[in-house]
């Protein structure tokens, strides 16, 4: 462990091994994804339970209210996660996110009325939603550029992975008579936070945070640390660090004479507002919210009522759906991140309509339903949620980071002092229209299937044509490439001298390592006089 300057009050004692290192970035940032997927599977675990429904006496929309307070919270902290992950830096910024989401799950768990409820799941939406822009900004700046798709695709993917525990804690409270079959594992929620305010002294603060803060030693401690073992001197090491001094360098030129009005008439600044935030809205109207929040509702419209076997499917859903999210980070790393989410969405389409179909026939008939088709339809409810999974899991905290550069800054925060929020405002805003989407849609879901049923599923696979013709037409690959490379596709130019970071890794770029290391320097001192 080596004692390493962060810039902020939190310190740090890094290991050596990148590829420890690699480990600890990965799980101290998955905080809010397996919150929000334990979230998701607790909820559908407690909306099957007696003992919840009837301990607060739910009707759909109370029920609705219940579920989609979280997305009120989570909507109020998304306007002020990226001010907060500029100023306090990345990781105290994912440390008191997860304070205040402990503080939520406390409230929740010993709620003695919907009121109190509600309140505790408003917080803890607000801790979630500030850990959500925190550590996917930390884990894309920070993680090694070659493992960076696994990395920040991880992130997300760990949503499963609370949804399973969840779901087996639901499986095994459901038969208690007692409120603590829904108290103890809306406790158990908790841990996330806990371990990940355990790891955090232990890795470095983003050394892009770091270089705009003017902390360049320990920015260049950092990026040695999570790309080279350590080792200054090394090519990768080099490369990265001056790419980031260069492109920072020039954000912050661009920011000084940037205004809101500038930004809107700008062509290519509006395609990356728009590209960036669009993952949000895509993935929260894609259908999945229907078995996130309500599959007890979706599986009756299915024929599969009983409590204990609709908890028992909760379960199976939950491994199936990590696997598919494993796929589709693979898939994202391979094949690029925009024939993923085309491919996806496509057959997400597709399922859809077979469900509406099937669950109508089923509607029609109920007493008479064969078990092929009430099975059938539960089986193309597996697979759509497996085919959302691919794309939407890994890519929601992996794409719009990558996206977003500072020319949208003026938009979000004009204050010419504030040119590299970008990152972290710029997914700020992508949540922010996920999550006041989700508001409606948790909302509205309940009622909907109560009142149209199958219809719902048809509504959602119209929605869906649409959002697939947008991924084709607008998006932009960006595999491959670092955060600062991914620039130069949109303004037609790299701002930085060095070779891209992969070409040097592969040995297709030489780098003269000393003549670096004077430009360094260079660039260092005039940038301190300054």
């Amino acid at each position: 462990m080596l004692k390493t300057a962060t810039g902020t009050w939190l310190p740090a004692w890094v290991p050596k091994s990148t590829l420890t290192l690699s480990f600890l970035l990965m799980f101290c940032s998955i905080v809010q994804s397996a919150t929000g997927g334990y979230d998701g599977s607790m909820l559908n675990g407690l909306n099957i339970l007696p003992s919840y429904t009837d301990y607060f006496n739910l009707t759909p929309a109370t029920t609705g209210l219940n579920t989609a307070s979280v997305f009120i919270g989570s909507t109020l902290g998304t306007l002020v996660s990226g001010i907060m992950t500029d100023r306090l830096g990345r990781r105290p910024a994912i440390f008191w996110a997860s304070v205040v989401t402990l503080v939520g799950i406390i409230i929740q768990t010993a709620a003695q009325n919907i009121a109190m409820f509600v309140v505790g799941r408003i917080i803890l939406g607000i801790g979630s939603a500030i850990s959500g822009v925190s550590s996917s900004v930390f884990l894309n700046e920070t993680f090694p550029q070659k493992w960076r798709t696994w990395g920040a695709g991880m992130l997300n993917n760990f949503y499963y992975v609370g949804a399973l525990i969840a779901a087996g804690v639901t499986l095994g409270t459901g038969q208690w008579q007692s409120t603590w079959a829904w108290r103890l594992p809306s406790l158990i929620q908790g841990i996330f936070s806990i371990l990940c305010i355990v790891i955090l002294p232990f890795v470095p603060e983003s050394p892009r945070w770091l270089v705009h803060e003017g902390y360049y030693e320990a920015a260049r401690e950092s990026v040695a640390q999570t790309n080279s073992n350590g080792n200054l001197s090394d090519p990768v090491a080099l490369a990265v660090y001056k790419e980031i001094l260069d492109t920072l360098e020039w954000e912050k030129k661009e920011g000084r004479t940037m205004s809101p009005k500038e930004i809107i008439r700008t062509p290519t600044a509006r395609k990356r507002l728009l590209i960036g935030m669009s993952a949000g809205p895509f993935s929260c109207i894609a259908g999945n919210i229907i078995a996130s929040y309500y599959l007890g509702a979706e599986l009756s419209t299915a024929g599969i009522s009983d409590s204990t076997d609709q908890l028992k499917a909760n379960v199976v859903l939950n491994v199936w759906c990590l696997a598919c999210a494993l796929t589709g980070t693979h898939l994202a790393a391979s094949w690029g991140r925009k024939p993923t989410a085309l491919i996806s969405e496509v057959l997400l389409v597709i399922c859809l309509f077979i469900i509406g179909g099937l669950s109508k026939m089923y509607a029609d008939d109920p007493n008479n339903a064969s078990d092929s088709l009430v099975y059938g339809n539960v089986a193309v409810m597996f697979l759509f949620q497996g085919f959302y999974s691919v794309a939407w899991t890994p890519l929601l905290y992996l794409y719009p980071p990558e996206v977003f550069s500072v020319r949208i800054l003026s938009l979000l925060i004009p204050a010419p002092a504030c040119a590299y929020s970008i990152r972290a405002n710029g997914l700020a805003f992508s949540t922010l229209a996920l999550n006041s989407l989700a508001c409606v849609f948790v909302f509205i879901m309940p009622i909907g299937i109560n009142n149209i049923g199958w219809k719902m599923y048809m509504v959602n696979g119209s929605w869906d044509i649409v959002i697939a013709v947008l991924i084709a037409v607008y998006w932009v690959e960006t595999k491959g490439k670092t955060l600062e490379e991914i620039d130069a596709i949109f303004e037609g130019e790299k701002h930085s001298s060095v070779p891209d970071v992969e070409q040097v890794r592969k040995g297709q770029a030489t780098l003269d390592v000393g003549v670096i290391e004077q430009q360094i320097q260079a660039d260092t001192e005039v940038t301190q006089l300054k």
